[in-house]
Order: C-alpha cells, then structure tokens, then sequence
C-alpha cells in the first residue's frame, strides 16, 4: 500500500511539474559570414559584439545562419554556457556554412539532434536542391528543459537567395520533417527564409494554422521593420523582413524585437538579429 501511495505522489508531482510554463528567450541571427571584403564590417570587427549580443539579450535558443567553423569557434570561446550543433553544408563536416544551433547548457538537456539538407536527397552531404544556386542545410534538435521536464523541437535553416523552386519545396520539406521528427512536441522553427511576409513561402508556413509568425501575434513589436540591411546600406523604410521565428500553439509570445543594427559605429551583421520571448505551456 505504501509502495502505491508513494507512486502516485510521484506522478502527481511530474504532472504537475510538467504543467509549470517557462519562459524562453528565443533569437534568430544572420551572422554573415567572414568576408574580408566587407573590410570594416568584417568578422574580425563583429565577433565580440556578436557574442555580447546574445548573451547580453540572455538568449536560451539561438537559430545562426551563415556561420563558418572558425566563427562557430569564436562563438563559443565566447559563449561558454552554451552548446553549439551543426555541420557545413558544403561537406556535412566544417566545410562551407553551418547553420548552427546554440542553447544553454545550463537550462537543458539534449535528447537527440541531426540535419539534413534541403533538397531531394536530403541524406546526402553537399546536395544541391532544386534549382538552387547553393547548399541549403537544416539543424534541429529535441530538448528537455531541466526544471519543468518539458521537451520542444527546434529547428534552424536558411533557405535560398535565388531559386524559387528551391525555396518552395525546401520549406515544404523542413515542414514536413518538423512533423516527423518533432513527433507532436511543441515547435520552434528559425531562420533567414529569404522571402518577404506575403510570399507564398511564407503563406505556405502559416496556412494550416500549425504555426504562428511570432512578430503578428506578439502584443509587443519593435524594432525597425526589415530585418536585411546590408551594414546599413538599405535605408530603414526600404528593407527586407527576410528573418523568422515561427512557433507553434504551445507558445505564448509576448514580445518580439528586431534588435538594433549596431554597437556604436560597429555593426553585428548584415541582418539585424531578431529575439521573440515566449512562454511555453
């Protein structure tokens, strides 16, 4: 009697550990990658406030884009309560771009993790989709957050600058595995989507209802309203809004910021960093 009684404490003290929401600190950032052509704005001028602005903004998950081996280094020499996965897309290794994954060490646990690359042979290392002009990849990973026991899936990607064909089917295809993999798990899905709000990439994400854009239902928006600004070359009315974060059902997001461009005369990037929080239930 006393084993059962015992039990059903310990159930009762899981459900209700479980029902506990958390809060998140989400963002999704276009580091750019090391150019030496951007002279000024090159890697080696934005790596320090790169870091600080994630750490400073405490961000729990963080969606990068466009990150090299030795920038994803910098990163974490910099960022050491973090962990970060990925693989370059040109080669499944260190090889060409990463589109990186960080989150806290200290605020979850790791279930399991993987990529693949958006295109019809999605297994297969450096593959090209469609009729796009580079190798696209996505990183996912579940997680557990250590104190509520709640698990998410989530998902960083960055789709096409040139091929329609490419940007449609790959987002398809990251929706699809988004379901697959994430198993009914509440999810987050980031990334420079190369498309504005109205297009159909975009339109395809949101049409079923499954995910919200955090930037419409957050009650709190702020920020300029393009997220692409070239090192500040594209005037504030004429950007691009390219990068996203999109959630499902589960999350409440209550405030949403694209951040500003720039530390002093320094910039972080050529897209401005965007940080979504949430609460999830």
């Amino acid at each position: 009697m006393k084993n059962i009684f015992y039990s059903l404490l310990f159930s009762i003290m899981m459900v209700s550990c479980n029902s506990k929401p958390i809060d998140l600190h989400v963002m999704t950032f276009n580091i750019r990658y090391d150019n030496p052509g951007d002279s000024l704005n090159s890697w080696a001028y934005r790596k320090d406030i790169a870091a600080e602005v994630i750490s400073q903004n405490n961000i729990d998950l963080l969606g990068t884009q466009e990150v090299l081996a030795h920038q994803l280094k910098d990163l974490e020499t910099r960022l050491p309560g973090y962990k970060a996965l990925g693989v370059g897309r040109e080669d499944g290794k260190e090889k060409g771009e990463y589109c990186a994954i960080l989150y806290k060490k200290d605020r979850f646990d790791e279930i399991k993790s993987g990529h693949f690359w958006l295109s019809e042979t999605p297994e297969v290392a450096g593959s090209k989709g469609w009729d796009g002009a580079c190798e696209r990849i996505a990183t996912w990973v579940v997680l557990k957050d250590k104190e509520s026991k709640k698990e998410l899936f989530f998902i960083n990607t960055h789709l096409d600058h040139i091929g329609k064909a490419a940007r449609r089917e790959g987002v398809a295809l990251l929706l699809n595995r988004a379901k697959e993999t994430g198993k009914g798990l509440p999810v987050i899905i980031t990334g420079d989507f190369n498309a504005e709000p109205e297009s159909d990439v975009i339109k395809h994400v949101l049409e079923n209802g499954a995910f919200s854009d955090s930037r419409l239902v957050s009650p709190v928006a702020t920020g300029i309203a393009g997220t692409f600004n070239d090192f500040g070359r594209i005037p504030a009315e004429k950007r691009d809004y390219i990068d996203y974060i999109f959630v499902t059902k589960e999350f409440t997001v209550y405030s949403y910021e694209v951040l500003p461009e720039k530390k002093g005369e320094t910039y972080y990037s050529d897209h401005a960093p965007v940080v979504a929080k949430m609460t999830l239930h």
